[in-house]
């Protein structure tokens, strides 16, 4: 996500940080510039021409000019409008104090609601809480069987008692979590290709007979004004708490992400950024300001690392890689583990200094990740464990087994080669009494 507009604000600020001093010239150009890479990112004219007046005003403040680094005070303030523009905090989800809490998912149809009801109920198991999905559109062909599904897949009921009546739906599951001990229960509501009266009635009469903690417009990030504008008609009738952005992982622009909260005053709780029902991101504000300008978000990596990276597993592999007993057995767990945690693109937007146009031919290396785990699955164990036995008619057995070549085999033992003998010298500066924390 933000993929062109994290690359032309890069270029901008190389440009910025190159004058050696900052005069109102200087600024006005640069701010053309932003403006310029913002309406292209799909944002909102008007939110856009704000943006870049208040960055202005403050850039042109006697702290800038006077600075030592006044292109890097400049990046500063942008970091901090695009923060304050973006909401400035997380607001997250508002829990009933007397059980079940009511979450209710609204927005067009198409837009991903019924994934994300999975999501959320995914989510909010893996919390502690014991939550119910609640079929609330009648009306789509499948629609119910499509959430029987995914309820499946995840081990999350789906109450489906009325299925004739949207709103009977809602209003019956609520006793059913009372009476069987679900805490939280989320209305997967109808949608439409477009905003019709029949549609707002049927909502609003379900929150009104059911009153929510939360209503949550889910909106499809990859439709840019539209998902903005389609959202302030939903919030003028049914004032809803929040937005979640769908499909953010295929949004390369991110205007809506940029525009949607300035627009409508309402917070972005959630981020949705793949097709796995683990690729769930909660929104923080000054992390999502720190990827756009390519400063990376170590904190949400971390964080990603410790909910799907098996703790004992790791400690394991810390313990051989201190007695110098990495084989390729546990370099294929390893690569196991990064898949969890999504694609290279995903991961590297988070790491301080790994742009995306830096690290753009990376791409391909999603699928050396697949040829390097053909390779190891071609092995024996024992060929695994002893990677100096494998001899030429190994390697040649080896890449006729996995579909790939000989030298992609001579690669792949090159390079986990050169990796045991990293890992050597890391445990020789330890021993010589200069410690290392892996």
């Amino acid at each position: 996500m933000f993929q062109e507009l994290t690359e032309q604000l890069e270029l901008i600020f190389k440009k910025i940080k190159g004058h050696g001093k900052i005069n109102e010239k200087n600024i006005e150009a640069s701010m053309r510039e932003i403006r310029r890479a913002l309406l292209e990112a799909d944002v909102n004219y008007k939110v856009a021409k704000e943006f870049v007046n208040s960055i202005k005003n403050k850039a042109l403040g006697q702290t800038v000019l006077r600075s030592i680094t006044p292109g890097q005070q400049i990046v500063k303030i942008i970091h901090e409008e695009l923060i304050d523009l973006l909401g400035k905090s997380n607001i997250p989800l508002k829990m009933a104090s007397v059980p079940p809490t009511i979450i209710m998912l609204v927005g067009l149809q198409g837009s991903g609601k019924t994934t994300f009801a999975g999501k959320l109920a995914k989510y909010l198991k893996g919390q502690g809480h014991s939550p119910l999905l609640v079929a609330a559109d009648v009306k789509r062909p499948a629609a119910v069987q499509q959430l029987k599904v995914l309820g499946e897949s995840i081990g999350i009921p789906v109450f489906t008692e009325n299925t004739k009546n949207a709103i009977e739906n809602c209003v019956m599951s609520i006793d059913f979590c009372r009476k069987n001990g679900f805490d939280t229960t989320i209305f997967d509501t109808a949608g439409r290709l477009h905003i019709d009266q029949e549609l707002m009635q049927e909502l609003s009469e379900i929150k009104a007979k059911t009153k929510p903690s939360e209503i949550l417009f889910i909106a499809d990030g990859m439709t840019g004004q539209d998902a903005v504008n389609t959202a302030k008609e939903f919030v003028e009738q049914l004032d809803f708490n929040g937005f979640v952005l769908t499909k953010m992982d295929g949004d390369t622009r991110g205007g809506a992400a940029l525009s949607i909260r300035a627009v409508t005053g309402k917070p972005i709780k959630f981020t949705s950024v793949g097709e796995k029902m683990d690729a769930l991101e909660k929104f923080y504000p000054d992390r999502m300001a720190s990827r756009i300008l390519g400063m990376g978000d170590v904190v949400s990596l971390v964080e990603k690392a410790q909910q799907l990276v098996d703790q004992k597993t790791a400690e394991k592999l810390e313990k051989k890689l201190r007695r110098q007993q990495f084989t390729l057995s546990d370099f294929y767990e390893q690569l196991q583990q990064i898949k969890k945690m999504g694609s290279l693109d995903q991961l590297l937007s988070m790491i301080p200094g790994m742009s995306t146009k830096a690290f753009k031919d990376l791409q391909a290396d999603e699928k050396s990740i697949i040829k390097v785990e053909a390779i190891i699955n071609s092995m024996t164990h024992e060929e695994r464990q002893r990677p100096n036995i494998i001899n030429g008619s190994r390697r040649r057995r080896i890449a006729m087994g996995s579909g790939t070549t000989v030298q992609d085999v001579n690669l792949l033992l090159k390079q986990f080669s050169m990796m045991q003998k990293m890992v050597k010298n890391m445990s020789r500066f330890r021993f010589k009494g200069i410690p290392f924390q892996l």
